[in-house]
């Protein structure tokens, strides 16, 4: 594959994930699955949307739990990614 066509399936994959980012189910999980995505996916490595991708596996009210701290986030949970979303959820006012 050529880096163009590389960098068009990166692009498109990036696009998928703000969706599904905004698209939970629940209006919390939207605002803040969304906005954290709008913020740092078109900066993500592939490896890191992966790990977002994972995330984005679970169920809201286990990722809610983890990012307010209310149970500790599983150490396969444990990455780069979700201390970035705990930390823009400490950043982002009315979440």
């Amino acid at each position: 594959m050529t880096d163009q066509a590389d960098s068009r399936d990166l692009a498109t994959r990036r696009r998928r994930l703000k969706f599904r980012c905004w698209h939970r189910g629940t209006r919390e999980a939207d605002l803040l699955l969304g906005s954290f995505a709008d913020r740092y996916a078109d900066e993500f490595s592939e490896e890191q949307l992966d790990r977002l991708e994972a995330l984005l596996n679970e169920s809201d009210p286990d990722l809610y739990d983890w990012i307010s701290g209310r149970e500790p986030v599983p150490a396969d949970m444990d990455t780069d990614v979700m201390r970035l979303l705990v930390a823009h959820k400490l950043s982002t006012p009315n979440t």
